[in-house]
């Protein structure tokens, strides 16, 4: 079930965003899944380690999930999944789309890719 969930919202990704030519990962097959390798290879997207000692090659995702953790994920004890769910689907909605981010230059995520055309 989760793999399926994990392919039909990486799809919808692509749909809204593109297709990548590369995703880059941590740093060995030991932390990506079968099938996101799998998913990847069908597509004919690269998987991209990051390289060992190198953290500042994984800033920008370490960073995201140090603001997860610290505005929502740790803020509430979740009865059930959906609950979490519902709560992280709001946060991400709020952050990408209310939140100006000054490290792309005060703007929200979801204008950044509007300002670059």
């Amino acid at each position: 079930m989760a793999d399926k969930v994990s392919r039909r919202s990486l799809n919808q990704i692509i749909e809204w965003r593109g297709q990548p030519q590369t995703i880059r990962v941590d740093n060995g097959p030991e932390y990506v899944s079968g099938m996101l390798m799998e998913w990847a290879e069908k597509r004919n997207i690269r998987l991209e380690y990051i390289q060992p000692g190198k953290p500042q090659q994984n800033a920008y995702i370490a960073r995201y999930n140090r603001t997860v953790r610290g505005e929502w994920l740790g803020q509430y004890i979740f009865e059930t999944i959906e609950e979490a769910q519902d709560q992280a689907t709001a946060w991400l909605w709020t952050y990408n789309n209310e939140r100006p981010n000054m490290g792309i230059g005060g703007v929200t995520p979801a204008m950044k890719p509007k300002t670059a055309a």
